[in-house]
């Protein structure tokens, strides 16, 4: 039986259409719809419920050590306060999850999983866990809202004090308030957007949610969905875990390479990463330039030949036409030649672009 987030009754009470995800009761969007969600993202400003998610605290005297063992990026030098990004591997180097940490103190660790994975996450943490270290939980302690948009920070400007408010992307206050709540205030996201994360008491998170949605009000911020959360990862050329990666994938063809240390002296996949050298798979944006458009699942073609598979895809709100994300043979990912994919039996042609498909201006 699927599980409802703390702020369950307000989306019902503002009429989100309520489907199952994750193992928990969501809203796929509100009656603006996923299109006006996802405009209000780009030109000022959306609200998204991802208590879904899970967090799990990585404390103790090892607490380093072990999260440069069990993730591929390295944690070693980061300042308090500090977010970094990171794929966690298998033996095999395939990919057991994407997560965030946070660097709260020395030997103090704030960890973000999918929701999915949260219960694999967890278990797999605990089954490699080495020395002085203790990972715990809170998943359930916490509500997570993610304010996502040009205009957030001047949303949040009037709820909280400046030094409240994190100045760097991947950054976090830990001590923060919006209002009179204490929370976690990141300066992070999965829209494209600039925008803020908080974390709080469960308890306190739906009035967390209506303070947000009423101080907003002046600049149009409205509740949005997972459908607009999709169509917006999906544009900022963010990859979503079971769909551009998962345990068969590496972070090297899913296109994270960059957060991957291999100069490291040792973390699970490592060896299995070296030995399987330069990628044979790698992850591509696609625009659509026939009719039509491509969803996951669909069988590309190079000159009648098959060279992979699509990944996500969709119509992209606000670029105004069809995108995809796929994982094809390397010798073919170039930019500017053209696939065929397979849609129901039809042939659809789409152009290798550049990710990300959008990019916010800078200020």
């Amino acid at each position: 039986m699927e599980k409802k987030t703390p702020l369950y009754e307000n989306h019902v009470a503002a009429g989100g259409k309520i489907v199952p995800f994750a193992g928990y009761l969501l809203p796929v969007q509100y009656p603006a719809g996923v299109i006006a969600e996802h405009k209000a993202v780009r030109e000022g400003c959306g609200m998204f419920d991802v208590s879904h998610m899970g967090e799990i605290r990585c404390t103790g005297k090892d607490a380093l050590k072990n999260l440069n063992r069990l993730l591929t990026n390295d944690f070693t030098v980061m300042y308090d306060g500090q977010a970094r990004y990171s794929p966690m591997c298998n033996e095999q180097g395939g990919v057991v999850d994407d997560l965030i940490v946070y660097k709260e103190a020395d030997e103090n660790y704030f960890i973000v999983v999918n929701a999915a994975n949260k219960d694999k996450d967890f278990a797999w943490m605990k089954a490699h866990q080495t020395g002085e270290v203790c990972f715990t939980d809170i998943s359930e302690e916490i509500v997570q809202i993610a304010l996502q948009g040009p205009l957030a920070e001047q949303i949040l400007r009037r709820l909280t004090a400046e030094e409240n408010i994190p100045t760097a992307y991947y950054s976090a206050v830990f001590d923060g308030k919006v209002g009179e709540i204490p929370c976690i205030i990141s300066r992070t996201g999965y829209t494209g957007a600039d925008g803020f994360e908080f974390y709080c008491d469960a308890k306190q998170g739906p009035a967390l949610w209506d303070l947000l949605l009423a101080e907003g009000k002046p600049e149009g911020l409205i509740p949005c969905g997972l459908g607009a959360r999709d169509t917006l990862r999906l544009e900022a050329g963010m990859p979503l875990y079971g769909h551009e990666m998962d345990d068969s994938v590496s972070p090297r063809e899913a296109g994270l390479g960059m957060f991957v240390k291999m100069e490291k002296t040792d973390f699970i996949g490592k060896a299995a990463l070296e030995l399987r050298g330069t990628p044979a798979r790698k992850r591509i944006g696609l625009k659509v330039t026939g009719r039509g458009i491509i969803r996951e699942h669909c069988d590309l073609y190079a000159n009648g030949r098959l060279v992979g598979r699509t990944t996500s895809g969709t119509h992209a709100p606000y670029l105004g036409y069809p995108i995809a994300m796929a994982l094809v043979e390397a010798g073919v990912a170039t930019v500017g030649s053209v696939l065929e994919a397979d849609v129901r039996g039809r042939k659809v042609a789409a152009e290798i672009v550049k990710l990300p498909f959008y990019k916010k201006e800078a200020n």
